[in-house]
């Protein structure tokens, strides 16, 4: 089996920015999309690819973090310019890899850049910005580690890659569902997690069981 790519979604300020980043993610060959935090997200923008997504939900950034270290084998890439970030096009990847992406204004918190193993930065050449949208800077990242990965790439119709059938399973529209075990855990979570407002709460705040297997339609 090949290596593979992950994404983490904790901290982004903006709700369309997932599911534009969901569509991205699938395009690129993403295993899984990890949300931190709430559960409920916004898939405006995603055109229908958040159904051939696999998404799940953690309370913490270090439940995510154990999870991709001991069950998935990954470094936690963290995309950011730091004094020790390398340019992505140098592809400094390694193995199985996950993708932090810093808030649109803030950048990666302390919090999440404490999880990270390295980190990468896309180098600008022209004058006019001082950084790019997390969805414009996950595609060019995720495509990155493709190419250093050798994913196959997709079969073409005329001007247009082929899109394959959705999967029969669908799950809960726009809801990211757990086991029933962690739903205590997520209430006492709620308030740590209040400050990623990208997410949005049910208006029951309640939650369902079962691990989420395969995920939402638009339509």
């Amino acid at each position: 089996m090949g290596v593979e790519c992950y994404v983490v979604v904790h901290n982004i300020a903006k709700r369309h920015n997932v599911g534009t980043l969901a569509r991205s993610a699938t395009a690129f060959g993403v295993s899984e999309l990890i949300l931190v935090g709430r559960r409920d997200f916004n898939s405006f923008g995603s055109h229908g690819s958040s159904s051939h997504l696999r998404f799940r939900h953690f309370h913490s950034l270090n439940d995510a973090r154990t999870f991709l270290k001991d069950d998935r084998d990954c470094d936690i890439c963290g995309v950011e310019i730091t004094n020790d970030a390398v340019p992505v096009n140098q592809h400094p990847f390694n193995k199985n890899t996950a993708f932090l992406l810093g808030n649109e204004g803030t950048g990666l918190s302390p919090k999440e850049i404490q999880i990270c193993d390295f980190f990468v930065y896309i180098p600008h050449y022209g004058p006019g910005t001082a950084s790019l949208n997390v969805t414009v800077a996950a595609s060019i990242v995720l495509h990155h580690f493709g190419v250093w990965a050798g994913f196959t790439e997709r079969p073409r119709d005329g001007n247009k890659f082929v899109v394959a059938e959705r999967p029969v399973k669908q799950g809960r529209r726009n809801f990211c569902t757990e086991t029933e075990d962690s739903i205590i855990e997520e209430r006492k979570a709620r308030r740590e997690n209040a400050a990623n407002g990208f997410f949005e709460e049910t208006e029951n705040g309640n939650s369902s069981s079962n691990l989420l297997d395969a995920l939402f339609v638009d339509s």
